[in-house]
């Protein structure tokens, strides 16, 4: 069963079969969010991506920051990434026509917590380059 169904801007058809997020800044306690701190939690988190699916091929989404207008402080300016990390495994046909499916997880960075889907899911989603990026699987 199938969490969701998206479009990629190749046309090709992908299913999302598991989901995962979780708060950004999660157990953060003190401190602010600024480069050197986003930096530390999305290699920490790719990593914790890679770790918890190693048979799997992973790819990372590069968030976008925010710099909102506040002044600089100890470690320099505010940066904010969006709210809401996410992790999905994705299933598509195969890109050999010999083999029975194609997958690949995906990580990134989102405003809200929802399900991506159709036109509603972010365009960097969409934009994913499956047949680069994914491995063929037999059943």
């Amino acid at each position: 069963m199938s969490l969701s169904h998206m479009v990629l801007s190749s046309g090709r058809r992908i299913r999302l079969t598991e989901f995962r997020m979780s708060s950004t800044y999660e157990g953060m306690l003190e401190g602010y969010p600024c480069k050197r701190v986003n930096d530390r939690k999305v290699d920490w988190l790719q990593r914790l991506t890679e770790r918890a699916f190693p048979s799997l091929p992973v790819h990372f989404v590069p968030p976008s920051r925010e710099y909102p207008d506040e002044p600089a402080r100890a470690f320099g300016p505010v940066e904010v990434l969006p709210s809401v990390f996410c992790v999905g495994v994705f299933d598509s046909s195969a890109l050999d026509p010999a083999m029975d499916g194609s997958t690949l997880v995906v990580a990134w960075f989102q405003a809200l917590p929802e399900i991506p889907a159709g036109e509603k899911a972010a365009l960097a989603l969409r934009g994913i380059r499956w047949e680069e990026l994914a491995q063929d699987y037999e059943l």
